[in-house]
This record gives structure tokens, C-alpha cells and sequence, in this order.
């Protein structure tokens, strides 16, 4: 799983998806694939290693298609190879991009192959291409298909497909991996990332669990899984060519690491006021509700985790809180005990970290005082799903290695912090000696930066 992109144009759309590859290689791949729906059949292109190798692949077949899909694969079922490369297909009709896990893969491996389906990959990703295909031939239309077959999967996906009867057309499903569909002029996009897609549209459309689509160069249609058409609210993504542009820097991280000052500012902005943070910053009726805050129990991955470690000290100090910090892969498993007026923190940067989601699902369901998110993206299915959160503005992160992400995520939370001790009438000097500090870090970390060259000399 990795990178998925879609485009139906009424211009060739191979360099379309080529482009958006190259801007999802952020991400990292082993593999890198595209299936282009073309007026005698589709071609299907495969490669290991660069998007490069696929595109110099590309350049030999000069091929001409206004519909196609294409995928970026970090292995997980099955080694980095050719077979197991996306896009997979099933009798040269149906051809699949997914990101996600299939639970059930061998269960359905077991059935397909009772139906005479020839398996050529050791991926869960290929069964789905057979299972439309399957359901095709029962007589169901190909959104039919679509829904039928993902009534049979178990777990996470998200789909891209096309059909090799349907020349114009592309078809989408969504369950727990994110999707978007971007709404073009004369063209429309499908993308597991927006990045993929922002220098053709602002326009997207966010995909809920559950949802399927069929989009055409001229329209987008929004399903559920009884194929009962659906609305959606157009979602404006804004983003600079330089988001998604090195600029005069050597690489991501480099810049990224310039732009935290920047980035923290776009964090504390208009949530600071006098000696103290300003009530209700985390959403309506925040403030009132942190009264009650006797604990807090955070949930996280990666580098997420470790601000939530960094923070501890500050909710301990500032608003004298006990906090508990848990692995969002762990949490749900432990059964923990929820104390009463505890204040569930899940903090992602992307908002999309499957973990964390499903973590956030079982809080849900526990007597919580409430739940917070910190999150970068505001179209993230996190952020959809509370009242109560605060985004970190750091604007996308490209390098691997966390910089601005981690250190606004670090801003937000000593906001928090600040805000409970307030809500509770703690520690007033501490507050605002830490509200003065939030304030200083970008100038400080500004001056930090103009001493690269004497330390270089």
C-alpha cells in the first residue's frame, strides 16, 4: 500500500498520472504501476524501483487514453516484484489499484480459486480485481460489481478501478484508507492523496467509509452500497507549487526544518491572548468541559508518540494532570480502564494513522469526559469525526523524518496544557510564562537558523 491516483480527462491523461506519482514519492515505494484505458485494450505497465523506470517504460509504447489509474506500492503481502506490483488484473477487463489490508485474503483466495480464478501474485490486492470481474459475469453492472465484491472483504481499503468496456469511465471504493476525488475542468481525479492532484484542482470531494464512485471527465457521482446516489460537500484543499517543490533547498527535510518557524507561528496564531490562551481554542464549550479534566490519556504512533512524551511534563507541571500514554496499536487490546473525567488525546498528523483511528473508534464507545484531536489536515477522517480538536497549520511534510510536524504538534499541546490549568484557575504565573514562551519560539528558532554560517566557518 502507498500511493493511488486516478484521472478520467478529455486530454491523454499518462503524464496526468505520471506527475502524480512523482508527487507521492514522498512517501516511499519499492514498485510503481498504471493501467491506461485505451480504445483497443488497456495497457498495463509495471516496475520495480523509480517512477522514473515506468515512465521511461511509458515513452517506448506512446500510449493515448483518457482514463487510467496508477500506484505507488510499499510491499506488504508479498515480496517487491513485477507480479506483485499494482495495478493487478483479472482477464484483461478489470484492472484494480488498492491501498489497505484485506483480513479475509485467504478465505477469498480459497474461493476464487475454487471458480477457476488463476492467481498470479502473492498479494490480497489482486482477489479484488478477480472478485469484480467475478460479479461482473454474474450479469451486475460494474458499480454493482464494485459493491458486491467489497461486501466480501474484510478490513481496510480504498480502490481504484477501471473496465475495459468502459473506455471514460473510473470507479472508487472506500473503507477505512483515505480517498478523495478531485473535480477538474474537462477532468475529475481520484487520490489517496491530495498531494497527487493539487496543481490540477482545489476542489475535492472527501470520501466516507462506505462510499463507492463512477467519475467521467464530466461528472462524479457519490454512492452507497446499496448504489443509492449520495451528496457530498466540495472541500476547497489550497496548496502552493512550493508546497510540493524542494525550492533552493538540497532536500524536503532541509526545507522543512527552515520552515518552522513559520509553521509554528501559523500553530499559536489566534490563540493566544494577554498573559493566557483564549477560551474554547479546542472547540465550543472546551474550556467549560476541561473543569472536570482530572487525567489524560493520550494515544499515538511514531513520532506523534514522542510529543505526547515530550508534552507530559508540561500538563504534570503546568496543570498538574497524570497523563498515560499508550501506543494506539496497543491501546484497544489492553482493555483499558477509563477513570472517570478523563480527557482522551489522540494526536496524528495526518489524521488518516489507521491506528489511531481505531483507537479513537473505541473511545468512542468508553465513558470519556471528552475527546480531543491533534491533527495537521482538516480534511482528514479524524478531524471530520470530532468537535473538539486543534490543527497544527504546519502545512504538509514531505521528508520522512518529522521536523515541523512534531514541533507544532509540541505548540499545540502546551496550548492544552495552558488551557486546562485555566480552565481549572492553575498555576497563573507558570501559564504565563508559557503563553510568553509560545510566543518567542518562532523568533527564537529564526535566530537559531542565521547562525548557520558561523557554525559552518
Amino acid at each position: 500500500m502507498c500511493g493511488i491516483i486516478g484521472a478520467a480527462s478529455s486530454r491523454s491523461v499518462d503524464k496526468i498520472l505520471i506527475k502524480g506519482l512523482k508527487l507521492m514519492e514522498y512517501r516511499g515505494y519499492d514498485s510503481a504501476g498504471i493501467a491506461l484505458n485505451q480504445e483497443q485494450q488497456v495497457l498495463r505497465l509495471r516496475a520495480l524501483g523509480k517512477v522514473l523506470k515506468l515512465e521511461e517504460l511509458m515513452a517506448e509504447h506512446k500510449p493515448k487514453a483518457t482514463a487510467g489509474i496508477a500506484h505507488t506500492r510499499w510491499a506488504t503481502h508479498g515480496a517487491p516484484s513485477e507480479e506483485n506490483a499494482h495495478p493487478h488484473g483479472s482477464h484483461e477487463q478489470i484492472y484494480i489499484v488498492h491501498n489497505g489490508i484485506i483480513e479475509n485474503h485467504n478465505e477469498i483466495r480459497v474461493q476464487l480459486k475454487s471458480y477457476g480464478y488463476e492467481i498470479n501474485s502473492q498479494t490480497d490486492s489482486e482477489l479484488i480485481a478477480h472478485l469484480i470481474h467475478f460479479y461482473k459475469k454474474e450479469g451486475g453492472d460494474m458499480l454493482k460489481a464494485l459493491i458486491n465484491a467489497t461486501n466480501k472483504l474484510k478490513g481496510a481499503y480504498s480502490i481504484a478501478a477501471i473496465d475495459s468496456d468502459q473506455k471514460d469511465k473510473i470507479f472508487a471504493a472506500r473503507q477505512k484508507s483515505p480517498l478523495l476525488i478531485g473535480k477538474g475542468i474537462e477532468e475529475n481525479f481520484v487520490a489517496s492523496d491530495p498531494l497527487a492532484i493539487i496543481n490540477n484542482t482545489e476542489a475535492f470531494y472527501l470520501l466516507e467509509d462506505g462510499d463507492f464512485a463512477e467519475i467521467t471527465k464530466s461528472d462524479i457521482k457519490i454512492f452507497n452500497d446499496k448504489a443509492i446516489e449520495q451528496k457530498r460537500e466540495e472541500t476547497l484543499i489550497e496548496a502552493t507549487a512550493t508546497a510540493t517543490s524542494k525550492g533552493k533547498y538540497k532536500h524536503f527535510m532541509e526545507k522543512e526544518i527552515y520552515e518552522q518557524p513559520e509553521a509554528i507561528g501559523n500553530t499559536i496564531n489566534g490563540r493566544l491572548g494577554g498573559e493566557d490562551v483564549l477560551d474554547n481554542v479546542f472547540g465550543a464549550g472546551s474550556s467549560e468541559a476541561f473543569k472536570g479534566v482530572k487525567r489524560i490519556q493520550f494515544v499515538a504512533c511514531g513520532t506523534s508518540l514522542h510529543a505526547a512524551k515530550t508534552a507530559r511534563k508540561w500538563f504534570e507541571d503546568i496543570a498538574g494532570t497524570p497523563c498515560h500514554i499508550d501506543f494506539a496499536s496497543e491501546y484497544r487490546y489492553r482493555n483499558p480502564l477509563v477513570e472517570g473525567n478523563t480527557l482522551f488525546v489522540a494526536i496524528s498528523q495526518s489524521g488518516e494513522t489507521a491506528d489511531s483511528l481505531a483507537a479513537l473508534e473505541y473511545a468512542r464507545q468508553e465513558n470519556y469526559l471528552g475527546i480531543v484531536s491533534i491533527c495537521n489536515v482538516p480534511t482528514s477522517t479524524m478531524a471530520r469525526q470530532l468537535d473538539w480538536k486543534m490543527f497544527t497549520n504546519a502545512g504538509p511534510e514531505i521528508g520522512v523524518a518529522s521536523t515541523k510536524a512534531f514541533t507544532t504538534q509540541l505548540a499545540a499541546l502546551l496550548i492544552l496544557a495552558i488551557s486546562i490549568a485555566k480552565s481549572q484557575n492553575k498555576n497563573p504565573e507558570k501559564r504565563a510564562a508559557a503563553t510568553q514562551d509560545l510566543r518567542n519560539t518562532p523568533s527564537l528558532l529564526q535566530e537559531a537558523f542565521e547562525l548557520k554560517q558561523d557554525i559552518e566557518q
